[in-house]
């Protein structure tokens, strides 16, 4: 897993856009994975910001980048936590949350499409999602779109925006650490 690869798939989030991102990656051995998410770890997490490998198998990770705080934040809307609740998860702690995703993605065959929240996708396109079965969106971009289009639109714009600035700066020779927006302080 390199920085370019995190850069691409993560920058909103590393820009303190966006709650979490969600991305797939190969590894060559278990070991080999935790030390590199370790070392990204150490960079990011001083700056509000946490790697977890949600799933592996078969040669695949499924990388979960995301920002405690803003999950935290997220995870106090009432109507995301009905959805939690209707999906199962018994806690509205979001650590508590990450856990139970994870066990989902280890032990069910079906995949959780509730995982939108913890990405920060409005609630009522992941609701939307779910309930249409992935059909009848209005829009897609980053996430298929059952509520609000032009806020979507508009965070979509921003989101690809944001990415090539981040790619750009990237080639330019910026580390991971320099590009990553600190939490702010309260």
């Amino acid at each position: 897993m390199s920085e370019d690869l995190l850069i691409y798939h993560c920058a909103p989030t590393l820009a303190n856009l966006k709650t979490g991102s969600l991305f797939s990656c190969s590894y060559e051995s278990m070991e080999k994975l935790k030390e590199e998410i370790q070392y990204f770890n150490h960079l990011l997490v001083p700056k509000g910001i946490r790697i977890l490998p949600l799933q592996c198998k078969k040669g695949r990770a499924l990388i979960y980048l995301y920002r405690p705080v803003r999950l935290e934040q997220d995870f106090a809307d009432t109507s995301r936590c009905r959805l939690l609740r209707e999906r199962g998860y018994q806690e509205e702690n979001a650590t508590r949350c990450i856990m139970e995703l994870m066990k989902r993605l280890k032990c069910e065959s079906e995949f959780p499409h509730e995982i939108g929240l913890f990405l920060g996708y409005p609630t009522e396109d992941v609701q939307g999602f779910i309930e249409n079965q992935a059909e009848g969106s209005k829009l897609i971009g980053y996430w298929k779109v059952y509520g609000d289009e032009e806020n979507a639109r508009q965070l979509f714009s921003r989101y690809k925006k944001c990415t090539d600035a981040y790619c750009r700066q990237r080639a330019k020779g910026k580390s991971i650490a320099q590009l990553t927006v600190p939490n702010r302080k309260r």
